[in-house]
Formats: structure tokens, sequence, C-alpha cells
């Protein structure tokens, strides 16, 4: 594998609700376990096993199968100190890297100005929804909002290219004397004429798309497709965010989880045989996090919110297996009720800047975290 013959590429899948981690890395070989969640645990006999202590969700097989071939890592107790348990702030701090102010810029914005200081590629950033993340956001850094991309762009319903342009370029001139007429005449004129660009670039996607990958008609399914098909088209885009979820699980957690799992680990299975079809793999790491884990008792239906939890890297790039230690779950060793977080989030989006993106993780991250040895080619 020549990671150095491609621009390395981040797909980030947010687990939206706070994904339960004991449900999902089963500690099945502790009766703590057991004693705690009554009524939401999953039996051993259901575990998919990974070692003797410890296994995935029953509906997590494709990921498990990855995990088995070396390109999908575990990161366990993954969070920060003194979680506020709440999902508005615990996604803010994981999108800003600011757990102790509130942040105005995303961490992926950051990376996205520092990969194209001179937003040169209006699809440098894709996110995939119907509004932008805020990891993505920077006021002045172009990001490509996609909901979806068969019918992505202004006017898609026009037929006649001609009559088409002449509309564009109409709209062009609207929005243009808007640029230094005030700063918020500036930001909404700049990102008007941005997502005009953004348009224009990625209708060559699905034109330029072919595979014998059927992905299942399932939302996180669709997105992945789609980003499959923006990173085939060799387009230029190096950042892509989708969202699955959600993993709110304080009631009928068994049903969601399945529900949830099964989706997700199909769609990353299609994703990854979809890139490997193509020979468009080996530069491609994904990331999956939730804000945080979930309560270790559970609450007669589900569990509540928590603070560790656990993140996967997945892909060619990675070097699979399990990275730091489980928390306790001893009473005396809990907080609130809780895990402890025993590896700061950071630590590993600065292990994807400077390993795989290629850039100083400082200032994006604002500090210096560890790192993980959890990547085959470092580029």
């Amino acid at each position: 594998m020549d990671n150095g013959r491609k621009d390395p590429a981040l797909v980030v899948v947010q687990l939206t609700g706070g994904n339960d981690y004991l449900n999902t890395v089963v500690p099945y070989a502790n009766p703590l376990y057991y004693d705690y969640r009554p009524t939401v645990a999953i039996s051993e006999e259901d575990t998919l096993r990974l070692d003797d202590q410890v296994g995935l969700h029953p509906k997590m097989a494709q990921i498990r199968d990855l995990y088995d071939e070396g390109m999908a890592a575990i990161i366990h107790g993954i969070g920060y100190a003194n979680s506020p348990r709440s999902h508005f702030r615990s996604m803010d701090i994981w999108h800003t890297c600011e757990p102790d102010t509130l942040g105005t810029e995303g961490w992926l914005g950051r990376l996205t100005r520092e990969l194209d200081p001179r937003k040169e590629n209006a699809v440098t950033a894709v996110s995939m929804g119907p509004s932008m993340f805020r990891a993505l956001s920077l006021p002045g850094v172009p990001v490509a909002c996609v909901e979806d991309l068969d019918s992505y762009g202004l006017m898609t319903g026009i037929s006649d290219r001609e009559q088409r342009e002449r509309i564009v370029e109409r709209y062009k001139r609207l929005y243009s004397p808007a640029i230094g007429s005030g700063p918020v005449m500036d930001f909404l004129g700049q990102t008007g004429l941005d997502a005009l660009r953004g348009a224009e670039v990625l209708k060559a996607a699905p034109e330029r798309y072919s595979s014998s990958v059927e992905y299942a008609d399932t939302p996180i399914g669709r997105k992945l497709k789609d980003i499959a098909q923006v990173h085939l088209a060799g387009l230029g885009a190096r950042i892509f965010y989708a969202d699955h979820g959600s993993f709110d699980s304080h009631s009928n957690q068994q049903g969601m989880l399945e529900s949830l799992w099964d989706d997700l680990s199909a769609a990353i299975r299609d994703f990854f045989d979809d890139l490997r079809e193509h020979d468009a793999a080996d530069n491609v790491l994904m990331l999956l996090f939730s804000e945080f884990g979930r309560r270790t008792h559970d609450n007669g239906s589900g569990t509540d919110h928590g603070a560790a939890g656990a993140a996967f890297l997945i892909g060619e790039p990675v070097r699979g297996g399990q990275y730091g230690e489980y928390p306790s779950i001893r009473l005396e060793d809990l907080e609130q009720g809780d895990p402890v977080p025993s590896y700061d989030f950071r630590g590993l989006y600065t292990t994807i800047l400077e390993d795989w993106m290629r850039v100083d993780p400082v200032p994006i991250v604002n500090g210096t975290f560890e790192k993980l040895d959890v990547l085959l080619a470092k580029n």
C-alpha cells in the first residue's frame, strides 16, 4: 500500500444521542455487568466475542468481520473530564475541542482551512445532511452541505443546460453586490457563491459512479453511498461528515440498538466493499464517535446519560485491535454512576490530524495530547 500517491481522506460518522458503551463493546466476562443490567444486558451467548473479556453487540457482525481482518480499532474509555452529560454541551466539546469554554470554531473547519487555505476547492469538506455540523463550522471556510446527492444543487429540475447557466449567472450577479457591504451580508453573499460552486462540482459525482455493490435503502446507507460517489469521482474532497441515530436510549434500548447497529454495520461493510472494488480504499480512514456513553445500571428499559464511551477507527490504514483500558465498572470506581473516561478524545484527534492528515494538530485541538499508535501507514 502506497498512500503517498493519494491525498488522505477522513470520513466521520457521528453516533448522535449518546451510544451505550457497555452494550456496544460488551464486558460479557464481568458478572457486575449482568448485576447492573437485568433488563438490557446482552447475553454472553449472543455477544460477538473479540477476546476472553469483551465482545461486540450481536448486530455488529460486519464490523466484527472488519476487526478480524485487522481493519477496525476500538478505543476504550474515550471522553474528557467532568462530563456535563448534556447532549448539546457534550457535542459542542467534541466539535470544538473546548471543554472549558463555549467554542465557536469546529475542529474540522480548522482542518479544512489548513488543507485549503486559499479556498480553491468548494468541496474540500462535505457535510451529509440537511444542515452543517458544528465540527465543520468556521466563518470563511466553505463546506458543501448535501442532503441527497442525486438532487443536490440549485434548479436541478431545469433540464436545458443553457437556460440553467443563464439563471446561475443571474444568481451570481445577485449575490456579488453583497460582498463587502457589511459582515452579515458578506457572509451570506459568500455562502451563496460557495454553495453554487459546490453544487457545480458535486453534480459530476453520480454521473461518474458505477458499482456492483447494492447499499441497503437506509438513511446511513444512502449517506455512505453518496460519500463513496464523491470520493470515487476524484473531486478533491478530503473530509466527509455524516450522522446516524438517535442513540438516546432511555427506553426500548434493545430494539433501538439492534436497528441502529444493524443498519450502520451493513452500510460500513458496503462502503468499504465499494471502495475496494474501485481500488480506492487505501487512503480512507473512518471515525465513529458519540458524545458520551451511558450509565452502568439500566433504568428498567434503557440507560441514562453517562460519561466514558468507545470510539472506532476503521479502514485499511488502521492497525486493528483494542487501545486503552476498559474502564472499571466497580461501584467504588464510578463517578455519578458512570465509568470514568480514561483517554482524552483530543488525543485521538491528534493522532488523526498528525499521523493521517499531515497537519500540525496543536492549533486545531488547542494543546498537546497523547497519541495512539493505531495507524499502519503514517502519512
